[in-house]
């Protein structure tokens, strides 16, 4: 099986895409989660694309093993600690002591974690392509 680091990397477009249509119908809390997906899968993509593979679903973390062989900017490892935060809150009840997720997500959370998404991605995608 040839290298899948495109596929990564064209899921990820598609997931920030997700995001922002699931800002759009009011869907904060899955609107984080998606922009969450899209960086994740933008690293996994440049971590594929350098020969290596990204295990786990920490954005930061799997920054922080890339950075051995590729310097992060600081504003892209500050994007993944930020959106590191929505992996299980958004779609869990129990992540809050009441309430459903969706309860607690606003517009302007949703805004933020997808321009966290955007820059992540963003690098990743730049990095992908001068390769």
């Amino acid at each position: 099986m040839g290298n899948r680091a495109a596929d990564w990397l064209h899921q990820a477009e598609g997931d920030l895409r997700h995001a922002v249509h699931a800002r759009e119908d009011g869907d904060h809390d899955w609107s984080c989660f998606a922009a969450h997906q899209a960086a994740e899968k933008a690293v996994k993509a440049l971590i594929l694309c350098r020969g290596g593979e990204g295990w786990g679903h920490s954005v930061t973390r799997l920054l922080k093993d890339l950075a051995r062989v590729e310097e992060i900017p600081d504003a892209v490892l500050k994007s993944a600690m930020r959106l590191d935060k929505h992996y299980i809150p958004t779609r869990y009840p129990n992540g809050f002591d009441v309430g459903a997720p969706r309860e607690y997500y606003t517009d302007e959370d949703s805004e933020k974690a997808i321009q966290d998404a955007e820059r992540v991605y963003g690098f990743c995608r730049q990095s992908f392509l001068e390769s």
